[in-house]
């Protein structure tokens, strides 16, 4: 077995913290109309239950986003920085429309916020993948 680093931990809760904030925003949204069916309280009491462990989830993110960064070697590599510079502005922009959409009033805000919450979280992703690659 190969030995386990300080690292692989490093990016195994990087990865494991994006698959429950990007892939649970993924997949209650593909949930919802089902989820509406079921009783008109139903999807918003998933979304809390979500919400529970997908703010936790987008802590670690942050935590081992700064981690990642500290343990980078080549970081002064053409576009790095632009490239980490974007997808940080991403990373909040997700942060900020997740916020909007748990605290929504209206329709409008919900979706809206819902939708761009999703969209930034994956091009946060991508952009995460375009670092490790480089």
């Amino acid at each position: 077995m190969l030995p386990i680093t300080a690292d692989g931990v490093r990016l195994f809760l990087h990865v494991l913290a994006a698959t429950v904030w990007v892939g649970g925003q993924i997949t209650l949204g593909a949930l919802v109309p089902v989820l509406r069916n079921a009783g008109a309280d139903v999807p918003r009491t998933a979304a809390r239950a979500f919400g529970r462990i997908a703010w936790v989830a987008f802590a670690v993110l942050v935590a081992t986003g700064i981690w990642n960064v500290a343990a980078a070697d080549d970081t002064d590599a053409g576009g790095y920085q632009v490239t980490l510079g974007l997808k940080l502005a991403v990373v909040a922009l997700s942060g900020l429309a997740a916020y909007a959409h748990q605290r929504a009033k209206s329709r409008v805000v919900l979706a809206a916020g819902g939708a761009l919450a999703a969209l930034f979280s994956v091009l946060a992703v991508f952009l995460g993948v375009i670092l490790v690659e480089h």
